[in-house]
This record gives structure tokens, sequence and C-alpha cells, in this order.
């Protein structure tokens, strides 16, 4: 069974495990930077099996208008289970209604959104990181 928590600690080597076993491009090695990224969302939804890590949502808000989920990342072996829709359900429940939700998709997750509630747009405009 997969629980949903929203106040407990990850760390950054768990947050590396997850990032690594998911496929997602982050820097999963880097763990000075995974600590700053988890010390400076606003919100962490988790996914837990026991004590292990299994899925991660990762956002940025204001609480009162938009969101922006920067990371959706669920460990390959519990993919297909539900658990990234839950993810995104328990954020959009601590937001309210008012709030949108906002992220950049990976060009091999485009047709997985949508399925979980997403519209996609053309109306998105990106200056990229240089590292």
């Amino acid at each position: 069974m997969i629980n949903y928590d929203t106040n407990r600690t990850v760390t950054a080597e768990q947050l590396s495990q997850v990032f690594e076993q998911s496929g997602i491009k982050r820097p999963f090695q880097n763990l000075e930077r995974l600590q700053k990224m988890i010390d400076h969302a606003d919100e962490l939804v988790s996914a837990w099996d026991g004590d292990k890590l299994v899925g991660i949502a990762r956002a940025i808000t204001d609480y009162v208008y938009c969101c922006y989920l920067s990371d959706l990342a669920v460990s390959k072996d519990y993919q297909k289970l539900g658990i990234g829709k839950q993810l995104v359900e328990h954020l959009r429940a601590k937001l309210g209604p008012e709030v949108s939700l906002v992220l950049l998709s990976a060009p091999t997750a485009l047709d997985y959104y949508p399925r979980i509630g997403f519209t996609n747009t053309d109306k998105c405009f990106v200056i990229p990181r240089e590292s």
C-alpha cells in the first residue's frame, strides 16, 4: 500500500534515488543541488512504500493564483499504478481550486499529462538553464 505525505522529510539521497530510478532528467548525482531543490520548494508531496520513497511531486507556488510543478517522478517499478496521478491530486487538494497548475513536460511524457487532467498548450516560453 502506498502512503502519501506532505509533511514527511525527504532527504537528498532519497530524492536522488527516485530521480535516477524514474528516468526523469535531473541532476541526481549532485546531492548538494538536490538538497537546495528540497529546501526551496514550497510544496513536496511524497509517495512511500513503507520507508521507501517511490514518488515525488515538488512545486513552487504563491498559493493563490499559480503553481509550477517542477518535478513529478515515480520510480520505474512503481509506474503505471496511479501514483503520479495521486501525487498531483494531493497537491491540487492542498492548493485549492483557484490555483492553476503548470508544468514543463519531457518529450517522452507528452501523452501522460492529458490522461491525468492537464491541458496541452503552446503558450510556454523558456530561457533554459546554462548548467
